[in-house]
């Protein structure tokens, strides 16, 4: 291993320990990515200064290839997200909200969670932890209560979003990246996936009894509403059904057309942005246009995310073409050699830091294999376990999470107390998961 190699790996991991300590720096995880990005490329390429043809093949070949992969991720998320708060800026998922009346605490936590499960996988956990906070705080008047459902919204939000290409990041970057297909990763994942978020529901469940205090939702609505502008109940309707509609047309378009899947959601975002012109230009309320328009709603899309997703990426592309994960998939084979164990380390290793580089990682330690039946084929085995446990793994930390950040900052709720009340549910519910996809492995491969 060469110095600037050995400066590279030194780069990316205080780049990554910026990360892991973002609240604690009080540094945005984007900066530390970006910044990390173009320092391992410029290692990368300060060795072959001296060789203008091997420069010109790092620029143009791997830069750029690395750079086209990555892109098709950010345009993905870019465009899901708008979607998404299109919908929010509509209020369409008061349709969610306004079907759930129970004041049994038990009752409520299981409704809450299986809400959480399957909206996941239908947008992603990290907005979906989101439109939980808010339904929670119309529902949950004590706030020991609510941050306790909350931190179970946590766990169903990521086991919800692993088993859908759509529904988790780092799943959606192996769907992207090949790795696995929609229809596959969904038949497989589905139940371990269940399983990890019902172990801990039904052992948390346990824990809760009697009735919720009422809750005056008037008092609440005008405390925590955030829209500013009436919406007609035909174009909330109208504006839920084309919003989730279109989040669900993308497998389906990539299926029948083979072209990548952020072609889908953008065909999708352009016939939101359509009726949304049409349905607000009529009318004469210029504040209707000013905050629900497209335009409008792309101002509160979560840009830094999107960065960090390009620098991080980039930045692992670099390692891959220094050769360095290669290095490392090796290494790994010869100490560890069973993609379980592998697969439960990195889900682990999630909790401490952010899940998009470990799965960045994965997909460039271990290429697609031709070989049929194989674990690194396309739909093998490792990449559906690593699917899983990047996905769920999160949960055994408040911070391990994009949506245990972001439940975390809403509700300000305690490190410690997620980690004392919390975690071990959450790791009860990642080994049985797992155990549970292991067992069916071996019963339908073996």
């Amino acid at each position: 291993m060469t110095l600037l190699e050995i400066l590279a790996i030194v780069v990316f991991c205080l780049g990554y320990l910026a990360i892991a300590l973002e609240h604690n720096l009080k540094l945005n995880k984007a900066a530390p990515a970006l910044l990390i990005a173009v320092l391992c490329w410029t290692l990368y390429v300060v060795g072959f200064l001296d060789d203008e043809k091997k420069l010109h093949s790092i620029i143009h070949g791997d830069l750029l290839h690395h750079l086209a992969e990555t892109a098709q991720i950010l345009f993905f998320l870019l465009a899901a997200m708008t979607i998404v708060e299109v919908i929010d800026a509509h209020q369409g998922f008061e349709i969610i909200t306004k079907r759930i009346q129970t004041q049994r605490k038990r009752t409520l936590l299981w409704i809450i969670c299986f809400v959480t499960f399957f909206l996941s996988a239908v947008l992603d956990n990290l907005t979906t932890s989101i439109v939980m906070v808010s339904v929670l705080r119309k529902l949950v008047s004590k706030r020991n209560d609510r941050i306790f459902y909350l931190s179970m919204v946590v766990i169903s939000a990521n086991a919800g979003g692993a088993w859908s290409p759509i529904g988790d990041v780092t799943t959606t970057m192996l769907w992207i990246g090949g790795q696995i297909t929609a229809s596959k990763i969904i038949v497989t994942l589905i139940l371990p996936s269940l399983v990890c978020m019902i172990v801990p529901l039904f052992v948390a469940g346990l824990q809760l009894k009697g009735k919720l205090d009422p809750i005056d939702l008037g008092k609440m609505a005008e405390k925590g509403g955030h829209h500013k502008v009436d919406v007609h109940d035909n174009e909330r309707n109208l504006i839920f059904a084309l919003g989730v509609g279109g989040l669900l047309f993308v497998p389906l378009f990539k299926t029948i057309t083979h072209l990548p899947p952020f072609m889908g959601i953008l065909f999708s975002l352009g016939l939101v942005w359509t009726v949304t012109e049409v349905l607000h230009q009529r009318k004469d309320d210029n504040n209707a246009a000013d905050n629900l328009s497209v335009m409008a709603v792309l101002q509160r899309v979560d840009v830094p995310s999107v960065l960090f997703f390009l620098g991080i990426l980039l930045a692992v592309g670099a390692l891959q073409s220094m050769g360095i994960l290669g290095d490392l998939a090796q290494w790994l084979d010869k100490t560890v050699d069973n993609y379980h164990i592998v697969g439960l380390i990195l889900g682990l290793l999630s909790a401490l830091v952010d899940n998009v580089p470990l799965v960045a990682a994965s997909m460039g330690m271990y290429p697609i294999s031709e070989i049929a039946g194989s674990p690194y084929a396309i739909d093998g085995a490792f990449w559906h376990f690593i699917a899983y446990c990047a996905g769920t793994g999160g949960s055994t930390l408040i911070i391990g999470s994009a949506a245990g950040v972001a439940v975390m900052g809403m509700e300000h709720i305690d490190f410690i107390w997620y980690l004392k009340r919390i975690a071990w549910l959450s790791i009860i519910g990642y080994v049985a998961g797992a155990a549970c996809y292991m067992a069916i492995e071996f019963l339908f491969l073996v």
